[in-house]
């Protein structure tokens, strides 16, 4: 462990606190303190956020509304907003912007900040300093994550939630996520949770004492970079999206969901934050594809070519549907997201048809 005044390299995660719900709940006071779910009105909608009042019933995202409104029968239902969802996003991240060096974002809530070379100390007081304009601006709550990696980081803002500020000292790392069970660590979902409990492997401490034999056992290849993570080594820089070439929205279900119907509602929404995303850059996308993860942790996926470059939420969903719809899904889903690649300056015309071929 290193001192408070002492300068290295520090990343800050932020995420807004339940933020569909949160923008609902700011926005019409008779929402305040009750238990909602942002969603679709037909029975076959899926939860796309729950506030906190909601989920000590067990309310969860991608979970089906008519499941959500049989666990708490006051649940209020609220559509989404993308609209106020994009502005209050924009806001927030011309902040996250005045407070870091770079700005990787995730979504239309979360992102990656690059804080540069800074004392623990220095690093909380600019954490306060954000969270306090983010409130101000939005009249929103956000809780945040401060480490010197990526990944203790997001773990660090997960565990301050909601409104959190939480940090992890450089050289405390692995000390802080030692008893965390497994599934906390990037890259172990369910099933390979339960493998590793099987093998009476509980905490990621545990897994950062395996044996390189045994790792590759578990994990084949990729053993060794588990166990960096797992003493929380993880090199990774946050990097602009605008030196990428390509921009991505995914979510990894707690639930595995078999339901095509609510994989292609997840995948609209995907769509709709992939436009904001897009429309702020000033960019507009030649291709779209999504990406599968299945219950045995098979990844598929299909894209197509567009004919013109296209940047709006109906064009992209309509496209990242028709590749959902060409992939052969034979069991479960974990994990689905939505990607735009080949991206061109906005001022190039769009049309919202885009070619038959998929690949």
């Amino acid at each position: 462990m290193v001192g408070a005044d002492f300068h290295t390299h520090m990343i800050l995660h932020a995420d807004l606190d339940a933020f569909y719900a949160s923008v609902a709940q700011r926005d019409d006071p008779a929402l305040r303190g009750k238990p909602l779910v942002v969603a679709g009105s037909s029975r076959r909608a899926v939860v796309l956020t729950a506030s906190y009042e909601a989920r000590p019933f067990g309310i969860r995202s991608a979970m089906p509304l008519y499941q959500a409104r049989e666990r708490c029968a006051q649940l209020l239902v609220v559509p989404p907003d993308f609209t106020k969802y994009k502005e209050t996003s924009t806001a927030v991240f011309k902040i996250f912007h005045d407070f870091a060096r770079a700005v990787e974002g995730l979504s239309l809530d979360e992102a990656f900040l690059d804080l540069g070379d800074t004392s623990v100390d220095e690093a909380l007081d600019k954490a306060h300093a954000m969270k306090k304009a983010v409130r101000e601006a939005t009249e929103l709550s956000i809780s945040v994550g401060i480490a010197a990696t990526k990944m203790v980081a997001k773990i660090a803002s997960d565990d301050g939630k909601p409104d959190g500020c939480t940090v992890v000292p450089p050289g405390t790392e692995a000390t802080y996520l030692a008893p965390k069970p497994v599934r906390r660590l990037w890259g172990i979902g369910p099933k390979t949770e339960q493998r590793l409990l099987g093998y009476g492997i509980e905490t990621i401490g545990q897994l950062a004492q395996l044996p390189g034999d045994r790792l590759h056992a578990l994990f084949g290849r990729f053993g060794e970079d588990i166990r960096d993570l797992a003493r929380g080594i993880d090199p990774r820089p946050v990097i602009e999206e605008w030196e990428t070439r390509s921009i991505s929205s995914e979510e990894t279900f707690e639930h595995d969901v078999s339901d095509i119907a609510e994989l292609d509602r997840i995948v609209h929404a995907q769509s709709a934050e992939l436009a904001e995303r897009l429309q702020r850059k000033q960019l507009r996308a030649y291709t779209v594809g999504i990406k599968i993860k299945l219950a045995d942790r098979q990844i598929c996926g299909r894209q197509t070519s567009l004919r013109e470059p296209v940047d709006n939420a109906p064009a992209i969903a309509r496209a990242a549907s028709y590749c959902l719809h060409k992939t052969s899904i034979t069991q479960p889903v974990r994990l689905i997201g939505v990607r735009v690649s080949k991206l061109a300056p906005h001022d190039i015309r769009q049309t919202s048809l885009f070619g038959a071929h998929a690949s």
